[in-house]
């Protein structure tokens, strides 16, 4: 039978291994304690705003950098719904009672940054100034809940720095369109007069000198050195006319667009041996000279492209009406173009091309052509309603 310190040993020992094992856990318990007041303190000292919220969206806490973002206190924010400090959309405002919830959390809050622009959250301060914000989110279970650890910061400055940039560059645009345009009219100034005025007195000559020639008194050395004159006045007339055609095309003030290129597509033929398809309807074409100018050009400078570098058999330029806008597609069996040709400084011609198109508010993609090999330039116009209706049979 046992004894009385038998008993008491039995009764004691729960209680011993209830003790050895809280010494056993304390460490552990003690070292995650420390674990997460280091955590704490990391992400209170962070530069970043950090802010938790939990399921419901309601704010568990927010470092100092939070509190200084939106001109509130750590403890002043905790407690509050997250939709108070975060917009997602400024359209929202005044439409709900209250600060309205986000309704995917994880879906909403997932921000890339990529560009300024691609925020799409509005930060609003205590004092109600909106701000743009990009971050990034995070969840965790914690206690057996749902946490979300949202990471935000400001990118005003940025954001008034791309549009500063855009402003330059639309402006820049605006100026290269109208360089563009100055060109042209001192183009077609420059070829009027030369052929008009310089082109008539270059006529008159030749006429005069026929008239000499048919006088009887001449001799042959004489008659010899007006044969030359001759030629060389039909020399420089020749090469006036080409000059002031290259300078404004007769065909294009004549006959207009579609006329013009006909007239390109002729010349071309004349000096390569290749076959060249111009897919067109005249009535398509039937546009204010500005279009009709840009597209000229364009069409000039490809040609001009292909016949320098491309090597090609085969070229094929189309262009369409398709609702509002005109498809222009040029392509050829060439060579093809690298991307790194593409964005070379001395690639003018390209940049050229690119700035008629965004002139005039179109699109243009440069690249290699699956069907013939090698390269093809597609180009988009929008089509103004009034030209739309005179274009109309």
């Amino acid at each position: 039978m046992p004894d009385r310190g038998s008993s008491t040993l039995l009764r004691m020992l729960p209680l011993g291994m209830a003790a050895a094992l809280l010494l056993c856990l304390f460490p552990p318990l003690k070292a995650s304690r420390q674990r997460q007041a280091r955590g704490q303190a990391i992400i209170d000292s962070a530069s970043d705003a950090i802010i938790s919220i939990d399921s419901r969206q309601l704010i568990l806490h927010a470092n100092a950098a939070a509190a200084r973002l939106f001109g509130d206190t750590p403890a002043g924010m905790r407690g509050m719904r997250l939709g108070h400090y975060i917009l997602r959309d400024l359209r929202s405002l005044g439409k709900h009672d209250g600060d309205p919830p986000f309704d995917d959390i994880s879906q909403e809050l997932r921000l890339t940054g990529r560009r300024a622009t691609d925020y799409t959250l509005t930060g609003r301060r205590s004092d109600g100034a909106m701000f743009p914000l990009e971050g990034s989110l995070s969840a965790m279970q914690e206690d057996g809940r749902s946490v979300f650890t949202i990471i935000v910061r400001d990118i005003s400055a940025r954001k008034q720095v791309h549009e500063q940039l855009a402003r330059s560059f639309s402006q820049l645009r605006e100026l290269s369109s109208a360089l563009q345009s100055i060109r042209e009219e001192e183009r077609k100034h420059i070829a009027r007069e030369l052929h008009d005025d310089l082109g008539q007195l270059l006529a008159t000559l030749r006429v005069d000198l026929t008239l000499v020639r048919q006088h009887t008194d001449t001799t042959l050395p004489l008659q010899a050195l007006l044969q030359g004159m001759d030629g060389l006045l039909v020399t420089a007339i020749t090469s006036l006319r080409r000059i002031a055609s290259n300078l404004r095309p007769r065909a294009l003030d004549e006959g207009g667009l579609y006329f013009a290129l006909q007239k390109l597509r002729h010349d071309f033929l004349q000096r390569r041996t290749v076959h060249f398809d111009l897919l067109a309807d005249e009535a398509d074409l039937v546009l204010d000279d500005a279009r009709s100018t840009a597209i000229y050009r364009i069409v000039q400078e490809a040609l001009t492209n292909i016949a320098r570098h491309a090597e090609a058999s085969h070229i094929t330029i189309a262009l369409h009406r398709i609702d509002s806008s005109l498809a222009i597609t040029i392509q050829d069996d060439g060579r093809g173009i690298a991307e790194r040709d593409l964005e070379k400084a001395t690639a003018l011609g390209l940049l050229g091309m690119r700035e008629r198109v965004w002139g005039l508010n179109g699109s243009i993609h440069i690249g290699a052509d699956s069907e013939l090999g090698g390269t093809r330039i597609e180009i988009s116009l929008p089509m103004q309603a009034e030209v739309m209706e005179t274009a109309l049979p």
